[in-house]
């Protein structure tokens, strides 16, 4: 079976919204490649080997592939749209640059595999090590195992903005705090906190394939029974009482210990006041996923919904807040 693979050559800046907009088009497939550039440092920190080479895009530039079926897709109509979706970013100011779109075909092997070769277990903090299903690899005592496939999920652990998650849930999970993560993608951070010691965890996400690629991911870390997966759009779900969950009692008891949300600086403005009702009194919330220039806008969103920032992670040019709701 053959494939139309559509590439966008783009902003690092323009990833996760140019990503979204393929999916909401049904791409079977999103692939991403950022700059590996040699101006570009590679985090070796906690005895990261990397088995690739750098590649040769731009600083600060990504390529996105999307993959979508030769019998199903109309690839002209998709290609009409793109464009007028890509500029409207710029309204938001996300800069998506100079960017190019081209299009040929490709056979299935070449993409729907081919990927796995470059992703390998990776150490992302002190304790957790991300480790996909089809590599061997032998932890070190203390080292907690993240077994993870991700699919067509975001979440892999080599994004800067999942890294950066996954490093402040270790410096801030203490041990049994209950925890509700917002966007969970392949549920990679509803099993870090996991592991790190929390005692349940609430995922949600408005994806039909996230929500998917996180139930099963929690079953291959042996987790399906402390974590929760539902869709839901934001936090809606704790509005909905059991009609919203499938008719099932939520894991968890709202207000909670701990939230974590890496989606888009814009998605988080847009619901700080209900994350603030969500926790407890002295709890906390990781934010993640803001880019360089959106971190004024979301620390003033942070503190006008009565928030105190008590930490800023940061990996290349992505913030992670940690906020407090106050006591």
């Amino acid at each position: 079976m053959k494939w139309h693979e559509i590439t966008i050559k783009t902003t690092e800046e323009a990833i996760e919204m140019i990503s979204n907009f393929l999916h909401e088009m049904d791409a079977d497939g999103v692939s991403i490649e950022e700059s590996g550039t040699l101006n570009k440092p590679r985090d070796t920190s906690l005895g990261q080997w990397y088995e690739h080479p750098l590649n040769d895009i731009p600083e600060g530039q990504a390529v996105i592939k999307g993959y979508f079926s030769e019998l199903d897709a109309d690839v002209d109509a998709l290609l009409a749209e793109l464009p007028g979706r890509i500029d409207e970013l710029r309204e938001f100011d996300i800069d998506p640059g100079e960017y190019t779109i081209t299009t040929g075909l490709v056979d299935e092997e070449d993409w729907a595999n081919e990927w796995k070769q470059y992703f390998k277990p990776i150490r992302v903090s002190e304790r957790l090590t991300i480790k996909p299903t089809w590599e061997d690899y032998e932890p070190a005592p203390g080292e907690r195992i993240i077994e993870l496939d991700p699919g067509m999920a975001f979440g892999t652990g080599t994004h800067p903005t999942t890294a950066l998650c996954l490093r402040t849930l270790d410096s801030v999970v203490k041990g049994g705090e209950e925890v509700i993560d917002v966007g969970t993608g392949s549920g990679i951070l509803a099993i870090g906190a996991m592991l790190l010691g929390a005692s349940r965890v609430l995922a949600l996400d408005l994806d039909p394939i996230a929500v998917s690629s996180a139930t099963e991911n929690s079953r291959l870390n042996n987790l399906q029974d402390d974590i929760q997966v539902h869709l839901s759009d934001l936090l809606g779900v704790l509005n909905n009482g059991e009609e919203g969950c499938g008719g099932t009692e939520l894991n968890v008891t709202v207000p909670v210990d701990l939230v974590i949300a890496n989606i888009l600086a814009e998605i988080i403005l847009l619901f700080i006041d209900d994350v603030y009702a969500a926790l407890k009194p002295g709890g906390t919330y990781i934010a993640s996923g803001i880019f360089k220039n959106k971190e004024d806008a979301v620390a003033e969103g942070l503190e006008a919904a009565g928030f105190a920032i008590v930490d800023r992670q940061r990996d290349q040019d992505w913030i992670a807040f940690v906020a407090k709701k106050p006591e």
